[in-house]
């Protein structure tokens, strides 16, 4: 068994380190950065997502009741679904989405590399995944991300 000490500077640990240094210096890794930074800075898209999760609350509590209030249940209902859209709708969540899936697109690939090496594949001819929903066709079938 291994020790778990990292004090060999070309061990297998420290090279996928270095690795893991070198994505955050990718253009994908700082998009997403910036993104998550303007999310936290946007004081309106912060106050939505506070509302959102004390609705959500609310919701557990009375759904947690042995008499439900319909109407209550409803009108949260509603508002969870409205704080969920302008959520979702904001620029800036917009963009941080994005940013998210193409950081996801570099991590599946990187684990299919490393299941590839672990597997006694070629980790050099791993092919990147095909985005989520795609089949193996490309996308001309794929009805989008919802």
């Amino acid at each position: 068994m291994h020790s778990g000490a990292h004090d060999h500077k070309n061990d297998v640990i420290s090279q996928f380190m270095n690795a893991a240094v070198a994505l955050q210096q990718d253009h994908r890794y700082q998009t997403l950065a910036a993104a998550r930074k303007a999310n936290d800075e946007n004081k309106a898209l912060q106050q939505a997502i506070g509302d959102f999760n004390l609705a959500r609350m609310d919701l557990n509590n009375e759904l947690a009741k042995t008499e439900r209030d319909p109407v209550r249940l409803s009108e949260l209902n509603t508002s969870i679904n409205d704080l969920y859209a302008k959520i979702m709708g904001d620029e800036t969540m917009i963009e941080y989405n994005e940013a998210k899936e193409d950081i996801n697109d570099v991590i599946k690939y990187i684990n299919a590399i490393v299941t590839a090496a672990v597997d006694g594949e070629d980790p050099l001819k791993v092919e990147p995944p095909a985005p989520e929903g795609c089949g193996p066709d490309g996308c001309d079938g794929c009805a989008g991300c919802g």
